[in-house]
């Protein structure tokens, strides 16, 4: 195969048959197309596999392989050495990429040589699609550099294209790390270079229950601690560990009610009258006897909605 394309995607896939013709879509419907498509089934027991066969059937930019699992850091490395683009676009099997994001982001990485990875702010849907809110991110390296060392997530892993040669200088993934492989990524590529986040959407975020993050929150903390941990033992300097709280809900009835407020709350401020009423509705399931539930739910059923979404700060 003669033609280079300038953009590789690379997507794991792992049982997410319900997610991933909305997440293969939303790459091929993209407005930039000069890019190729690695997609892995890291062995999946569900019916992804078949839906990525009719796919990879329709669009010759699709290059669809096959494995027992390995687990997503490694399968990520793998496809790595696999790619052939200038650039690294990362996505996830649950997501949809809005249709200018690549055009967008390439964009801002050739007029800013010295970025090697860019993401932006990304819309988050739950696990029907409905819309949550959207989160912004600080665009300026001091400040994402800043609050990845702290341990907080400063670029959303799915929205980001990234230089290949500071990936593969990198080492790529750490297979070690199941949950904070990603704020380890950033830290290292924050020593090869800048790294921003458009102010625009890039990306629709799927909230998952049953997700690594959402699953076990402590681990997640844990390894994000570690990686910060490597990031100032290579950098020579003491740093402070300060995401400490969870951001996404555990089994536990304070946790579940907390949550269902904070998307209840982002949904009528979205505008999402229906939304809201569904999460104020679950907040009282989880702890009934508290008012904040059946304050949402009067807000959400009788208030006038805001004339304008508004958009929320992921820090």
């Amino acid at each position: 195969m003669n033609w280079v394309p300038v953009i590789s995607v690379i997507m794991p896939v792992y049982n997410a048959e319900r997610y991933v013709e909305d997440a293969i879509a939303s790459i091929l419907a993209q407005t930039f197309p000069n890019f190729e498509f690695l997609i892995t089934d890291d062995g999946s027991t569900d019916g992804s596999f078949s839906i990525l066969e009719t796919y990879a059937a329709q669009d010759r930019r699709i290059r669809l392989e096959r494995q027992t699992n390995q687990g997503v850091s490694q399968t990520r490395n793998h496809m790595l050495t696999q790619a052939r683009g200038e650039f690294i676009a990362v996505m996830d099997a649950d997501d949809i990429a809005l249709p200018n994001r690549f055009q967008q982001q390439l964009e801002f990485l050739k007029t800013h040589p010295d970025v090697v990875c860019v993401g932006g702010a990304h819309e988050l849907i739950d696990e029907a699609g409905r819309l949550l809110t959207c989160l912004t991110l600080p665009t300026t390296d001091a400040e994402i550099q800043r609050l990845a060392l702290a341990g907080h997530g400063s670029i959303c892993h799915p929205c980001a294209l990234i230089r290949r040669w500071a990936l593969e200088q990198t080492g790529g993934y750490d297979a070690t790390l199941h949950s904070a492989h990603d704020l380890d990524l950033w830290l290292k590529l924050g020593e090869m270079g800048q790294l921003a986040n458009l102010q625009e959407p890039v990306l629709q975020y799927r909230l998952l229950t049953q997700s690594v993050s959402g699953r076990d929150p402590l681990l997640q903390r844990q390894e994000a601690r570690q990686a910060c941990e490597w990031a100032w033992a290579r950098r020579g300097i003491v740093g402070t560990f300060e995401a400490t709280d969870p951001w996404r809900p555990g089994p536990d009835a304070d946790s579940q009610h907390q949550f269902m407020l904070q998307y209840g709350w982002w949904a009528f401020n979205s505008r999402q009258r229906r939304t809201a009423l569904i999460y104020a509705l679950r907040a009282i399931a989880a702890l009934p006897s508290r008012l904040e539930g059946w304050k949402l739910l009067a807000c959400a059923g009788l208030k006038p909605l805001p004339k304008t979404s508004t958009t929320e700060s992921s820090t």
